[in-house]
């Protein structure tokens, strides 16, 4: 019978890149044990794909649709309630230790303790991101290519003091304390694409793949991601040689998360709540490592919206991979079940399931998942729903939607959408967003909300000569604007 909870969350950690998911290169051998020990969902998705959301509603467990943390200058601030406000009043401590993404460290999000913390800059982030309706070209984007390749930086240094601190806690937890969720947030994978040399080297840079669909003609010309790759243009700095430094980097990057990721279940494993304890392993979005042209996270493509996730747990199947689709939404539920908490009322309309029914279950394949993004380089809103197998992308403002069928297109190349005998499916589609979320009058809510916020801060011209800080600084870090 497990009481406890322990989260383990990285950032930018593509789905595909994980050695239990037969990626041919990447080695995660701690992250593969959990799997085996116990679920892999593999129709797991964020449900914002850019940091700042997507914590907001794994933090809430409700849609952006509703809550509007748009981008990465809202972060989340405590007024819409956690489940780490639940634990407490629950008589639980919730606990978190390395990145946040919050506001700052005295906004009320519901911990009831928060070690060694990283959120936005200034408490106000990337202000940049909310200009969309003439998109800017993204100076800082040169940087992402810029530094490439082996080496220390804060991000590998702050991760290693994660993995310290987590030890610390688990090991110096008893029995007589209270039950509690932990909280673990690494940054890692999260560029710079710069790995520890010990993993860097794991992956020679004339080994490793070429990233898929690269070819300018391979790359998809719909008006939305023509637009963002012209405003994130951090493939215009890439030649080959980065290319590959890059992917060595990043491989490097995912393995070096799971070492730090093996310390902590080593920790659990030698503490006193090695039986009794639930273990959930995700990441905050995906990223696309150079696929179709595109760096980063931003895009309703598996290997940005989608993310790894795994439970292990007392009373949670062993070996078992799950085809029901899943997303961040359902960690909510999920802590309440784990700290066998009573259901809040007010939390009756939330639209996740805890995942531990979820694994206990068969496969329920029509299950509707949503993401959606208003945020940095986005034209209009992308609204994306999975169900089965198909995926659908409704974008607002009459760009043309997109449908995928990924059990024979996992790559996602051949839009259906184009197609006039996928007309009634995409109809059923639109009719399922629809009763989740008006997409075009929440397009222009998020919209009339981030023009307030550019005016709040002096209008465009002012925001523009700030600015682009690239990524958020590690704590003791300053940011640098280019």
């Amino acid at each position: 019978m497990s009481k406890n909870l322990l989260i383990l969350l990285s950032d930018e950690h593509n789905k595909r890149m994980l050695g239990v998911s037969g990626h041919s290169h990447v080695k995660t051998p701690n992250l593969d044990k959990l799997a085996s020990q116990g679920t892999l969902f593999e129709n797991a998705y964020c449900n914002s794909p850019i940091c700042v959301p997507s914590r907001a509603i794994l933090a809430t467990g409700r849609y952006n649709a509703e809550i509007g943390y748009w981008d990465n200058a809202d972060p989340y601030d405590g007024k819409i309630p956690s489940w780490g406000h639940r634990a407490v009043e629950g008589n639980c401590d919730a606990i978190s230790i390395g990145k946040l993404h919050f506001l700052d460290d005295q906004a009320p999000t519901g911990f009831s303790e928060q070690i060694n913390p990283l959120n936005v800059v200034n408490g106000v982030g990337d202000l940049l991101g909310l200009i969309r309706q003439e998109l800017p070209v993204r100076k800082g984007a040169a940087n992402m290519a810029k530094d490439v390749g082996s080496g220390e930086t804060t991000y590998s240094n702050y991760d290693k003091k994660i993995a310290e601190d987590a030890k610390k806690w688990i090991l110096n937890r008893k029995k007589t304390d209270k039950p509690w969720v932990l909280f673990v947030s690494f940054v890692c994978p999260h560029f710079p694409l710069i790995a520890p040399e010990e993993f860097y080297n794991m992956y020679p840079e004339n080994e490793v793949p070429w990233p898929l669909l690269y070819k300018e003609e391979e790359r998809s010309q719909h008006p939305y991601y023509k637009a963002m790759r012209k405003c994130m243009n951090y493939d215009d700095y890439f030649d080959e040689e980065k290319v590959r430094k890059a992917t060595s980097a990043y491989f490097g990057l995912c393995s070096f998360l799971d070492h730090n990721i093996g310390k902590v279940l080593s920790a659990l494993d030698n503490s006193e709540f090695s039986n009794d304890t639930n273990i959930l392993y995700t990441s905050d979005h995906g990223d696309a490592l150079g696929m179709r042209g595109m760096w980063g996270k931003s895009t309703m493509f598996e290997e940005s919206a989608g993310v790894p996730m795994i439970l292990k747990g007392p009373e949670i199947p062993i070996s078992k991979k799950i085809k029901t689709p899943v997303s961040l939404v359902d960690i909510f539920p999920t802590v309440i079940d784990s700290l066998k908490l009573s259901k809040n009322k007010k939390d009756d309309d939330i639209p996740g399931k805890s995942l531990l029914e979820i694994a206990n279950e068969e496969d329920n394949y029509e299950r509707i998942v949503l993401s959606e993004y208003h945020a940095a380089a986005s034209p209009v809103g992308a609204f994306m729903l999975r169900k089965g197998k198909y995926k659908y992308v409704y974008f607002a403002e009459g760009y043309s939607s997109q449908l995928f069928n990924l059990e024979e297109d996992q790559y996602e190349e051949n839009d259906l959408a184009l197609d006039l005998n996928y007309k009634a499916i995409l109809e059923e589609f639109y009719g399922h967003l629809i009763k989740v979320c008006d997409p075009e009058e929440v397009n222009k809510r998020a919209k009339k909300e981030q023009l307030e916020t550019i005016e709040k801060h002096g209008g465009v011209e002012i925001i523009m000569g700030r600015g682009d800080f690239g990524y958020s600084p590690a704590p003791g870090q300053k940011p640098e604007f280019d």
